[in-house]
């Protein structure tokens, strides 16, 4: 009898943590859907030209639109003192400006949102005793995380008030590839409270998934940048560029550092040229798992991550050849976002799942 109760308990303990964890990574599925919507309401905002609408960062009072007219006039008149207004939307009407401004009421809406979303789960399952050791430092990480990027945000957003008519393409890259750090990060910890039938990948398979993230991380970064530069709305044409594969002037800035980040064409063509590049090494990341761990699911993830990355490779394209219209290039940024949550699951699984406190005392 003495050892049946002490084999019980841990069991029971093991038990009541895998419930947990289930708790825990259903709720931050609902984070990464969250945020999947954060930042396809963020592009919109950007190719609606929206962005700029609210000149001013109220963490607080600014969840409360306008209410009355008044209230709109007043609003609309902070928007008229800024370049963008001056310089493109001169001799808009309130109502107009209410079409913009609503996208990035809408956004940051659902930024802070987002905040609330981790924020109080966390403390509920930090309270009930339904987060282990390992967890909580994570957690709390991406909510610092996310309220770091709201401070970035602004700052993009700053860049756009004073001389220019739109935000630094600079700005726009760093708050978009934060973004995707955070999606990163989620989708990491989420999946490594799931189960696996399968053991543990070899590091060298570990290491080249990891590898792939980033790889997918960069373009991302690459097509902000693009995004920022308004480069997809020239040279629409594929597979060659301004008529060749790697067209002339591509370094006319001086110094040439910025040629990649503020030429148009230079951007457009890194962009492009990167894109082959992650297509190469994620096939070869799929022939070599297959090679390295036959008939495994970690073989069979490696390919489903390659079909996906050609799938992007072809939508890109197609928005290419569309001139970046506002569907193609949402349907380009949102399913770049699905190939980076996939390959950050796919590396997550390599690895496993994190290691049950309980265990040894099971095991023992």
């Amino acid at each position: 009898m003495s050892a049946m109760t002490n084999t019980a308990a841990p069991l029971a303990e093991r038990n009541r943590e895998l419930r947990n964890r289930a708790l825990v990574r259903s709720w931050l599925y609902v984070v990464l859907l969250v945020l999947f919507a954060l930042v396809m309401v963020g592009g919109a905002t950007r190719m609606t030209g929206s962005g700029l609408s609210i000149t001013e960062w109220k963490p607080i009072h600014g969840v409360i639109p306008p209410l009355n007219q008044a209230e709109w006039q007043e609003e609309f008149e902070k928007y008229q003192q800024i370049p963008q207004y001056e310089q493109i939307n001169k001799g808009m009407t309130v109502d107009e400006f209410k079409g913009i401004f609503w996208w990035e009421w809408a956004h940051r809406l659902l930024a802070r949102g987002v905040g609330f979303l981790v924020a109080i789960p966390l403390a509920f399952f930090w309270i009930s005793g339904r987060l282990k050791r390992r967890l909580k430092p994570r957690l709390v990480g991406l909510l610092a995380l996310g309220g770091f990027q709201g401070f970035i945000g602004w700052w993009m957003v700053a860049s756009g008030l004073a001389e220019r008519v739109s935000v630094s393409q600079y700005r726009l890259a760093i708050h978009l590839t934060f973004a995707c750090i955070i999606v990163t990060s989620v989708a990491y910890i989420a999946r490594g409270l799931a189960i696996y039938s399968e053991a543990p990948a070899d590091r060298r398979i570990q290491r080249f998934a990891g590898v792939m993230v980033l790889l997918v991380m960069f373009q991302i970064y690459l097509g902000a940048l693009v995004a920022g530069l308004h480069a997809g709305l020239s040279y629409n044409t594929w597979p060659l560029m301004d008529g060749a594969i790697i067209p002339g002037d591509l370094l006319v800035i001086e110094p040439v550092w910025r040629n990649f980040f503020e030429s148009p064409k230079t951007v457009q063509f890194v962009h492009r040229m990167f894109a082959y590049t992650v297509l190469v090494v994620a096939l070869w990341h799929a022939f070599s798992t297959m090679t390295q761990a036959p008939r495994t699911t970690h073989a069979r993830r490696a390919w489903v991550l390659a079909v996906l990355i050609v799938g992007q490779a072809a939508i890109g394209v197609g928005t290419l050849l569309m001139q970046a219209h506002m569907h193609w290039a949402l349907l380009h940024q949102g399913f770049a976002l699905i190939v980076l949550i996939f390959a950050t699951a796919h590396w997550r699984a390599t690895k496993g799942a994190y290691p049950l406190e309980n265990d040894v005392a099971v095991r023992s």
